[in-house]
């Protein structure tokens, strides 16, 4: 039996995120002779720290199989840990439980903070001769791991998913913007986003042949407040009514921003939203007679509802997994998996191998390509790069007793060999 495996997340979660841990489990276990257990760091790098490993190989094959349709990240759990240079602490902690586990691969699931995560314990292994495989596994909802060039990565799991629920939440909302636009003209819709549009972006998927008045600002709008309202003030004149699709991260200046501890604007706990801002600005400009514009914030829902994702955002989530585990088998420490699509007319991808270090801490934004003139919208370059990942039909989740049935993940931990620690950001 080969060295143990521990597999961990952190991060915002997605729809898809647990297939992406199915993918890891089911790969090992398709290979009993190369791992030994399969552990799950409670709450991604903070379960290590604190000696919190699941054993995943203890659970019930069906319940590991509800993976798949289970969303966000209560399987186990999720974190947004930053593992800072001088945290010299917290760098000895690790290596004290990966050597007291006997853990020889370590597959770490999330967004471009993750694979910095990631990228830093592979790191510290080869600066102690520890003899552990990294590999890290891409996840996030906003679509900016990689670079301009998407050579690096085409997209992140959890994007189709995203993009997904606003293409169908748009053709909702046009129908109340239809029946209420006597008294409500103007719909204000904050989509997430902290420094790149794609999730706004997705919203066009909704009106491809762009028949709605929908206007989108993203983060690479770099409209002003005055540009926004002329926008809508002149669709209002065509109209009679406008959809405004605003990323969180539009500026619309300091709104007492609260910071998580990856350093990014906390949006949903700041003293108050862009949506909010940009409502009350609208509404003193006295646009319409008819009414005032009236602002909706949708939650934690648009990234993480199963019933939303995308069936193929769900089957990459999982190929990519199982990719990551062959490349620890055959490449090595220090890759992310990553995604790439095929030339041509046909949507098809396969999947590959970058080095943790060219997508750690990476910001992809929107290119400037996809901009319509007006700055306020995405073109058909676009839809041809978004449209296949949102799949076509529904996801079939289980059902018990009228409710979804989610994986029931036992919290089954490896016995403790090393003391308690309280890691150095807590303290």
């Amino acid at each position: 039996m080969g060295k143990n495996v521990l597999v961990a997340q952190s991060g915002g979660p997605s729809p898809v995120i647990n297939n992406s841990l199915r993918g890891v489990i089911d790969a090992c276990r398709a290979y009993p002779s190369k791992f030994g257990k399969i552990y799950g760091g409670w709450h991604g790098i903070e379960g290590v720290l604190q000696e919190e490993l699941i054993d995943l190989s203890a659970q019930d094959a069906y319940e590991i199989s509800l993976l798949a349709t289970t969303p966000a990240a209560g399987a186990i759990g999720t974190c947004r840990y930053k593992l800072k240079e001088s945290q010299h602490e917290d760098f000895a902690r690790i290596i004290e439980v990966l050597k007291a586990h006997d853990i020889g691969y370590f597959f770490y699931i999330g967004g471009n903070d993750s694979m910095d995560t990631a990228n830093k314990v592979s790191m510290l292994a080869a600066k102690n001769n520890l003899d552990l495989t990294v590999v890290g596994i891409p996840k996030t909802v906003d679509n900016d791991v990689g670079d301009q060039d998407f050579k690096l990565l085409d997209h992140t799991p959890g994007y189709g998913s995203i993009a997904r629920y606003w293409a169908n939440y748009i053709q909702n909302i046009n129908q109340e913007s239809l029946g209420c636009c006597t008294h409500n003209p103007v719909l204000v819709l904050q989509a997430m986003g902290r420094k790149t549009g794609f999730i706004p972006a997705a919203a066009r998927l909704g009106d491809p042949k762009r028949e709605m008045p929908l206007q989108i600002y993203m983060p690479e709008s770099k409209l002003s407040l005055d540009d926004l309202t002329d926008n809508v003030r002149d669709e209002l004149k065509r109209s009679g009514r406008c959809i405004v699709v605003v990323s969180e991260g539009f500026d619309v200046g300091d709104l007492g921003w609260q910071h998580d501890r990856f350093g990014h604007i906390d949006y949903s706990a700041s003293e108050s939203t862009v949506c909010q801002a940009l409502v009350n600005h609208l509404n003193k400009q006295k646009l319409s007679k008819y009414g005032p514009a009236f602002g909706n914030i949708s939650g934690l829902e648009q990234r993480m509802v199963s019933v939303y994702a995308s069936n193929v955002d769900l089957d990459e989530a999982h190929k990519v997994a199982v990719h990551a585990v062959e490349i620890a088998l055959k490449e090595g420490t220090g890759y992310m998996a990553n995604i790439l699509r095929k030339p041509g007319e046909a949507y098809e991808v396969y999947f590959d191998k970058v080095p943790l270090a060219l997508v750690a801490n990476a910001d992809r934004h929107i290119p400037e390509k996809w901009l319509t003139k007006s700055r306020c919208d995405v073109n058909d370059d676009y839809l041809k790069y978004a449209r296949p990942l949102i799949g076509e039909g529904w996801v079939k989740t289980p059902i018990e007793n009228g409710l979804q049935r989610f994986a029931r993940i036992k919290k089954v931990y490896a016995d403790k060999k090393c003391g308690n620690y309280v890691p150095e950001s807590y303290r």
